[in-house]
């Protein structure tokens, strides 16, 4: 792959290499005894975008991660990571890679860490670089092993992006992490992917996903259920969003999901007309009604549910 090193510390992509995939998954099956992770998972995601790999515990996101990276090995099918086998040493050098959970020595200092990982590629981001996109700076004199939980996964994420790689992975990003600190890895990640670089991020943060990727992939029982952006996503579904003030009732006619979030009652439904329809035959008392199109927390459950009932 061609590369050349730009003004900010990220590698610019040429026109020509980002013409292959960054991944590329046919067919892959995966199984643990007799567990299966993934069933003939198929995947095609292109380079220069963030996309987030979304499903329930168990899903497979992290087995597909493990894949992708070279940590594991599939069973059947084909594999191909920015053109090439993940397992080959010019391959993993273009990635990086923060896995959900990581574990440092404790008697090693932050900078030592840093500058371990380093040595490992061939241009790697300078500290200045490093420092104004991860706020670890003032911990670059601690040992580790008196890091908080949420400094720990900042330093794992900050290593991710330190070789210069074109493709990270992020396996649960910000979890444990402060509000601060996860908008500084949303605008570090956002960065990286006006750099040119491509991103693959699992998550359980559904407004993550929603604020970061440009497309989203839905995995359940190790299958593929949806891929597109979030406009793509939302509109596969076709859900709405039934909302008011009043009544929580136990069941309506089109709904899928009936909840109380605070003093309203959320609907979802994809037939808005056929829900209100039933709230008046049922003699619901309800007031400031709201109809508008699903987020993707609620067109994610709605795929859930409909994979469920096939």
């Amino acid at each position: 792959m061609t590369t050349m090193a730009n003004s900010t510390g990220m590698n610019a992509i040429s026109k020509e290499s980002k013409e292959v995939n960054a991944v590329q998954f046919c067919n892959v099956v995966k199984s643990f005894g007799s567990t299966k992770a993934l069933s003939g998972l198929n995947l095609e995601l292109k380079q220069g975008e963030i996309h987030a790999l979304l499903g329930p515990n168990g899903a497979g996101k992290t087995t597909a991660i493990g894949i992708m990276t070279g940590i594991r090995k599939s069973d059947s099918g084909s594999v191909s990571i920015l053109g090439g086998n993940p397992w080959d040493k010019s391959i993993r050098l273009q990635m990086g890679l923060a896995p959900q959970e990581s574990g440092f020595p404790d008697n090693l200092r932050v900078s030592e860490i840093l500058d371990l990982v380093k040595s490992h590629f061939p241009k790697p981001m300078t500290d200045d670089v490093l420092f104004a996109r991860f706020p670890l700076e003032k911990l670059k004199n601690k040992q580790t092993g008196g890091l908080s939980g949420g400094q720990k996964r900042l330093l794992a994420v900050a290593l991710s992006f330190i070789g210069n790689p074109n493709l990270v992975f992020l396996d649960e990003p910000t979890t444990g992490l402060d509000v601060e600190s996860r908008q500084n890895i949303w605008k570090a990640i956002l960065d990286y992917r006006g750099s040119g670089g491509t991103v693959v991020l699992t998550t359980h943060y559904l407004e993550e996903a929603e604020a970061l990727a440009s497309r989203i992939v839905v995995i359940n029982e190790g299958k593929k259920l949806a891929d597109g952006s979030l406009e793509q996503i939302r509109d596969l579904v076709g859900s709405s969003r039934v909302s008011y003030r009043g009544d929580l009732p136990t069941m309506l006619d089109g709904a899928t999901h009936i909840k109380q979030q605070d003093d309203r009652v959320i609907i979802i439904t994809n037939d808005s007309d056929l829900v209100i329809r039933s709230m008046v035959r049922n003699d619901l008392e309800f007031q400031d009604l709201q109809i508008r199109p699903a987020n993707l927390e609620e067109a994610f459950f709605t795929l859930l549910d409909n994979s469920r009932q096939k």
